[in-house]
């Protein structure tokens, strides 16, 4: 006789996933849904019956859960999680998929900062041919050649590499753990002196690790005094990990070459108007002209979101056949 287990899907945007997820599982699993508007207390009717938890946040402390066994994050990022917000017994993982996308994002924004084209391309649009070539016009620069520095090297960072060598890059990276260094990287190194001596380095600097209490505020006013005047910082992890105050006057003094940012310290919450005047961040990165600025987009892909949800069927399917769940994270 097969068991129907309880996953209980929260969030008005993990609902919305959850015929994709029941196309996906291959056991037998009965999928409850649970939004804001159904209120606390069917929340706690609902969990109390779940075997597993698919959501992206939840509010401390969790109603009494006796059967749950899994909570199941659909992204990676989990530093909002501490420990006494689950049930004894409860594991958690979470989910990547979002690597190939992210990394596609940076190479767009490298590629884009040297070549220029979406302003080459207005600009000839208008009718000016001064990027034409000799002997007019300015040069723009290439991307073979640059040296490319990567804070951290897990699965974005092995992806922005991949790329990266294709466009004869060199690279260097840094990781919070010693290892050898892998083909096609100059340097793999590990601990503070190994990022300092990468910050000086690199003309591109890609922000790739985890939010944690040793990454924030990792790149200070003292590293950021390490970068080259002509570097460019990119920042797809997480907004707390690069000092704003110390980011915004490098970049307002010009001391160093440029940045590209997809995280923020603030979101809209769920169910505000998208367009509204809550800003980003303290500092007016907006009036700055050597700036680009993204609102966390560089992983929104629909190849990336079937591959998450992939992942938390697979995840789900092996829970009920009793075996070793994937992405198993320590809280």
């Amino acid at each position: 006789m097969t068991t129907e287990r309880t996953v209980l899907l929260a969030g008005r945007l993990v609902q919305a996933h959850g015929d994709y997820l029941a196309a996906q599982l291959t056991t037998s699993w009965r999928i409850a849904y649970w939004t804001d508007e159904a209120g606390p207390e069917r929340f706690a009717q609902q969990i109390g019956e779940a075997d597993a938890l698919v959501t992206g946040s939840f509010q401390e402390p969790l109603p009494p859960a006796p059967r749950l066994a899994l909570l199941q994050l659909p992204f990676t990022g989990y530093d909002w999680l501490r420990p006494t917000m689950l049930p004894a017994g409860c594991v958690t993982a979470n989910a990547y998929g979002h690597e190939s996308a992210i990394a596609e994002y940076v190479m767009a924004a490298i590629l884009e900062w040297q070549i220029g084209l979406a302003a080459r391309a207005a600009d000839f649009k208008a009718g000016n041919w001064r990027y034409k070539g000799p002997p007019n016009g300015p040069f723009h620069e290439e991307v073979a050649g640059c040296h490319l520095g990567l804070i951290g090297y897990g699965h974005i960072g092995r992806e922005v590499a991949k790329r990266a060598q294709a466009f004869s890059m060199t690279l260097s990276a840094v990781t919070r753990r010693p290892r050898p260094t892998p083909d096609g990287l100059a340097a793999l190194g590990a601990g503070d002196d190994a990022i300092d001596h990468l910050l000086g380095q690199a003309d591109f600097v890609v922000v790739a690790c985890p939010l944690s209490d040793h990454t924030r505020g990792l790149i200070d006013r003292r590293r950021m005094a390490m970068l080259k005047p002509t570097a460019v910082l990119i920042n797809v992890a997480r907004a707390e990990i690069v000092d704003e105050v110390a980011l915004f006057e490098a970049l307002r003094n010009r001391s160093i070459g440029g940045a590209v940012i997809d995280v923020w310290p603030r979101y809209p919450r769920q169910g505000e108007s998208l367009i509204s005047e809550l800003t980003p961040a303290d500092q007016p990165f907006w009036d700055l002209d050597n700036v680009v600025m993204t609102p966390h987009r560089a992983t929104w892909t629909r190849a990336h979101l079937e591959r998450r949800w992939q992942f938390v069927a697979a995840n789900l399917d092996r829970l009920a056949r009793g075996e070793a769940l994937q992405n198993v994270i320590e809280i």
